[in-house]
């Protein structure tokens, strides 16, 4: 019977997470306007940092749908 009401709940848990942590970033994004230059190995490129926390958090994104998908294939 608990195990029937936890399965109704967690997903709405899990949407209530993900709206709290997507409109955090949001947040975060909008307020780092200013520009910064970022380095990688022999490259530097001149943006805005909200530009930069919006690439970094699709690329993570991308990267944990990614590996879920693959240890979920591993599993089957």
């Amino acid at each position: 019977m608990v195990k029937l009401k936890m399965d109704a709940i967690l997903p709405k848990i899990k949407l209530s997470a993900l709206l709290v942590l997507a409109v955090l970033s949001v947040v975060l994004i909008l307020q780092n306007t200013q520009m910064v230059v970022t380095r990688l190995l022999f490259v530097s490129i001149g943006m805005p940092l909200a530009a930069l926390l919006a690439f970094t958090l699709v690329v993570g994104f991308a990267a944990g749908v990614f590996a879920s998908m693959y240890i979920a294939k591993r599993k089957s």
